[in-house]
C-alpha cells in the first residue's frame, strides 16, 4: 500500500507482518530504489515491513517515483545485496546487564542460559531507528522474549544490550527505554567524527561474543578514540 504523507514523504508498507522474507524483500526495494538515482529523493528509511521515502516536493516528480515503487513492489525476483557480518561483544549482567536475573525468572532458566541463548543466535539489522544509530535485531530466541517494562527508564547507558517483546537491540546513545537491559557493548553504533559514523546497516548481520567487564573497559577506551571494536566477520 502506497500512502502519501504530504508532500515531503511517501510511505509504502508491503505487510503487518514481521519475518525474515518480508525483511530481505524490504532491504531489496530499498537497495533498488536507490540504485535508480531518481531526481527528488532525499532519504529512505526501511522499517520491518515497509518504506519511507523522503522527497524534495521542489525536484520530486511523483508520478515517476510512485511508478517505480509499484514495478518494484510487484517484482518478487530481486533480493537485497549481503551486508556485512559483524562480531560484536559484550558484557552480561552485573552493572552492564541489570535486568538480566529478571528475564531468566520470566523465562524460568537461569542468568547463564539466557547469555547462551542470547548469543546462540545470528542476527539481521532490520531497521535503525529511535535514537541515531540504534539497531532492532530480528532473530531472538522466543524462549528469552519478554514483554516491555510497565514503566520505562527514564534513561539508560549508551551501547546497551536490551530486550523488548520478540526482540532484542543495540544501543547507541544514552535514552529513554522500555525495555530489558541484559548487558552493554563496548561498540558504538553511532560516534560523530568517526570515519564511519553509523556503524551497522540494516541488512547486516550480528553475532554477539561474551567479554568480561574488565575487557569491556578496555574497548571502550579504543572505541573512545575512534576504533569500531567490533569485527567484521565478512563483507
Amino acid at each position: 500500500m502506497i500512502q502519501y504523507l504530504g508532500d515531503t514523504a511517501i510511505s509504502v508498507r508491503l505487510s503487518n507482518e514481521i519475518a525474515p522474507d518480508l525483511i530481505n524483500r524490504v532491504h531489496g526495494i530499498d537497495f533498488a530504489l536507490g540504485e535508480l538515482g531518481i531526481e527528488g529523493i532525499v532519504e529512505t528509511i526501511p522499517t520491518y515491513n515497509g518504506i519511507t521515502i523522503f522527497l524534495d516536493p521542489v525536484k520530486a516528480k511523483l508520478i515517476e517515483i510512485e511508478a517505480a515503487l509499484i514495478r518494484l513492489v510487484n517484482d518478487e525476483n530481486f533480493e537485497a545485496p549481503i551486508g556485512k557480518f559483524w562480531e560484536v561483544p559484550v558484557a552480561y549482567g552485573g552493572r552492564f546487564g541489570p535486568d538480566l536475573g529478571e528475564v531468566a525468572k520470566y523465562a524460568s532458566i537461569n542468568a547463564l542460559d539466557v547469555k547462551k541463548l542470547h548469543l546462540s543466535r545470528v542476527y539481521t539489522v532490520a531497521m535503525l531507528g529511535f535514537l541515531p544509530g540504534f539497531s532492532y535485531l530480528l532473530g531472538l530466541n522466543p524462549k528469552i522474549s519478554m514483554p516491555r517494562r510497565a514503566t520505562p527508564r527514564t534513561k539508560i547507558s549508551s551501547s546497551s544490550i536490551s530486550i523488548g517483546g520478540q526482540q532484542t537491540a543495540i544501543g547507541s546513545v544514552e535514552g529513554p527505554s522500555g525495555w530489558h537491559i541484559i548487558g552493554r557493548t563496548p561498540v558504538r553504533p553511532f560516534q560523530l567524527g568517526r570515519s564511519c559514523e553509523f556503524l551497522f546497516r540494516p541488512g547486516d548481520r550480528i553475532k554477539f561474543r561474551e567479554i568480561t567487564q574488565d575487557e569491556w573497559f578496555e574497548l571502550d577506551d579504543q572505541a573512545s578514540r575512534g576504533n569500531m571494536v567490533a569485527e567484521v566477520l565478512e563483507t
